[in-house]
Order: structure tokens, then C-alpha cells, then sequence
């Protein structure tokens, strides 16, 4: 009773978290052949609601350029992204859930949902432009020793300080 507690209700050191995200990293890697990343995953959803809107995205420069693997292999909802964001959602539910950790918040005022929004938007135009979120261009790429990855993690870091150093002026 004392490990179930220890495991579900008290904090994991950050190296064990770290020891086994790289391990599940690596076993998602020798099965799919693919580095892990989300935000494919939400453009593979994005891109599907727009087709069933009657968006033709078959012109578009990105499509054509750098994913007509997207428009002509995979099905937009029947995809292994959706699994592992699916996965990603639920299992972090299940942690909070398990931990006692799971609230509903209310937002405080207006002012937080319009740069809880505006975040967001940047955030989700950002990884697009960058070809991924932390994960794909800072966690998957590190590990396979990509320059690319290091110049992202310095940069995240800036902008997480600089980020955090605006939320303590505006907002708190």
C-alpha cells in the first residue's frame, strides 16, 4: 500500500520521469520508425475538418513542399498521431485523475482568457513554422544528436524566460 501510494500520489523525481519518457521514446521509435511529435498530429486534424468543410488543400505550398506524404498516404482522423495525442491526453488524465490532482478552474477574467488565446494561436502558428512543437524539434531531436534541436532548446529557454517575465508584468 505504501508503493501505490509513493507512486500515484507523491511527485516523481525528475529523473525517473526523464528515464522513462526517453524510454518510451525509443520504443515508439523502433516500432513506428518515426521520432515522436505532436503537432503533425493536429495538422493532420486541422486539415480534416477544413476537407470536410470543402477546403481544397491539394495547391497549397506546405502540402506540395514539405508533406505530400499527408495528402496522398494517410487518412487525416485514421492516422498513428491521432493515437499517440489521443494517448498523450488520456494518459495525462489518468495521472491527474490518479494523483488527486485533477481540478476545474474558473478563469479569474476576461484578460486571462484573451492571452490564454492569444498564446495559444502563437504557440500553434510557432510550431508549425519551426516543423513541430518541444517535442519533435526539442525532445526527438536532441536525442538523435540534430544541431537543430540544440539551437531550438537554447531559444525555448529565452522565450520561456522572457515569456514568463511578461506574465509576471501583465497579467499577475
Amino acid at each position: 500500500m505504501k508503493i501505490l501510494k509513493r507512486i500515484f500520489n507523491k511527485p516523481w523525481p525528475y529523473l525517473v520521469g526523464g528515464i522513462i519518457l526517453a524510454a518510451l521514446n525509443i520504443i515508439l521509435f523502433a516500432f513506428s520508425g518515426e521520432p515522436w511529435r505532436i503537432t503533425t498530429g493536429f495538422l493532420y486534424w486541422g486539415m480534416g475538418i477544413l476537407e470536410n468543410l470543402g477546403v481544397d488543400h491539394s495547391k497549397w505550398y506546405y502540402f506540395n513542399v514539405f508533406r505530400n506524404d499527408i495528402t496522398n498516404q494517410r487518412a487525416f482522423f485514421n492516422n498513428e498521431y491521432t493515437i499517440l495525442n489521443l494517448g498523450l491526453v488520456f494518459g495525462a488524465l489518468i495521472a491527474a485523475l490518479l494523483a488527486s490532482e485533477f481540478k476545474w478552474k474558473r478563469m479569474k477574467n476576461k484578460k486571462q482568457l484573451i492571452f490564454g488565446l492569444i498564446g495559444g494561436v502563437l504557440m500553434g502558428y510557432g510550431s508549425r513554422l519551426s516543423f513541430g512543437c518541444n517535442i519533435g524539434a526539442y525532445f526527438s531531436a536532441v536525442p538523435s544528436f540534430s544541431l537543430h534541436g540544440w539551437v531550438y532548446g537554447i531559444f525555448m529557454f529565452i522565450g520561456a524566460f522572457i515569456g514568463s517575465k511578461l506574465l509576471f508584468k501583465y497579467l499577475l
